[in-house]
């Protein structure tokens, strides 16, 4: 079965995992995945991540972070779906609960957040919001 938007797939996976405190959530991989969890990693929301390596697609592992038994992501919203393309200027870049959250951005520039993608000056399309 194919999925038809597999960012929210992620992010699904991902708040479930965070809901029924797990450690850690295996994710199929893709680069946009691996370049998500990148970010996730550098802004500090997860602990780490791994790639599995199998015969098939490969997988993602990523480990969450806890703080006093309450997960460091305390939201996540995929803004930009297959049906509703999300683009903006880097201008107009959002800023997720006042810059406590990010946006994370899909550029000519490769997966940014809305930060370094205010700093290059360029825009893109909005996939999602953490905080």
């Amino acid at each position: 079965m194919s999925i038809s938007d597999p960012i929210a797939n992620m992010l699904t996976m991902i708040r479930n995992a965070i809901h029924a405190s797990k450690d850690s959530v295996d994710i199929p991989a893709s680069n946009l995945k691996r370049s998500i969890a990148k970010i996730l990693k550098e802004e500090n929301y997860i602990g780490n991540y791994k790639i599995i390596r199998d015969n098939k697609q490969n997988i993602i592992r990523i480990f969450f972070k806890y703080r006093n038994k309450e997960s460091v992501i305390s939201g996540l919203k995929r803004v930009s779906t297959s049906g509703r393309r999300v683009y903006t200027g880097y201008i107009d870049l959002p800023r997720v609960m006042n810059g406590i959250g990010i946006a994370i951005v899909s550029t000519s520039k490769g997966v940014l957040t809305d930060a370094e993608a205010r700093k290059l000056k360029i825009g893109g399309e909005v996939l999602c919001y953490i905080w």
